[in-house]
């Protein structure tokens, strides 16, 4: 590259003092100072998230004399380190719950003890006020041969011990041969309904 190149003469030119000072950040907010602003100071409470840029002589000036809680009073400023402990955020005694409570407390402010009023969307409380309601017993799913079976025997998939024991009475007595007179047209019918009530007994139902 020649010496004479313009392209060279602007490599070796020495950056000004203001090309300087904007390569380096914001100026200094301190009233009167010109240096590079170059640390930041928070604006203070209730402005969150906002900094003044000073110079480092500046900044430890600004921070001798911050006062997060200036201007509120000693019941504003307990209060406020109260609430920080929990983040600034609304909490309740441990089992309170202000719907319930409204709705068990009598006309005369005392609280129900009957547990009327109570949201028990999973009948946890069933039985526990007199036994008004019992919790039910969970119902076990039925397998495809089990539907089958109780079809069958045109019975309900809720039918349970006696009822079955009875149904299958009733089909034997109705398709075995003794009981018409020898004809054994219904076999094929009988043998469905003794291997369905096996099914099912087998599985528990009866």
């Amino acid at each position: 590259m020649k010496q004479t190149s313009s392209i060279f003469d602007s490599i070796r030119v020495k950056p000004g003092k203001e090309r300087t000072t904007s390569q380096k950040g914001p100026k200094c907010e301190w009233e009167g100072c010109d240096q590079p602003g170059t640390h930041k100071a928070p604006k203070g409470r209730d402005r969150e998230g906002q900094y003044f840029h000073f110079c480092v002589d500046h900044v430890k000036a600004y921070n001798k004399s911050y006062n997060y809680f200036s201007g509120m009073d000693d019941d504003s400023v307990r209060s406020y380190q109260r609430d920080s402990m929990t983040g600034h955020r609304p909490t309740w005694k441990m089992g309170v719950n202000s719907k319930a409570d409204a709705s068990s407390a009598s006309t005369d402010g005392s609280a129900k003890t009957d547990g009327e009023g109570i949201n028990d969307p999973h009948n946890f409380f069933a039985g526990a006020a007199g036994g008004r309601s019992q919790p039910q017993e969970p119902q076990r799913k039925v397998l495809a041969l089990e539907k089958r079976s109780f079809e069958t025997l045109n019975l309900r998939v809720t039918a349970r011990g006696a009822e079955v024991k009875t149904r299958y009475k009733e089909l034997v007595k109705i398709h075995h041969p003794d009981a018409n007179g020898g004809d054994r047209s219904s076999e094929d019918r009988l043998r469905e309904i003794i291997q369905a009530y096996n099914v099912l007994k087998k599985s528990g139902y009866c």
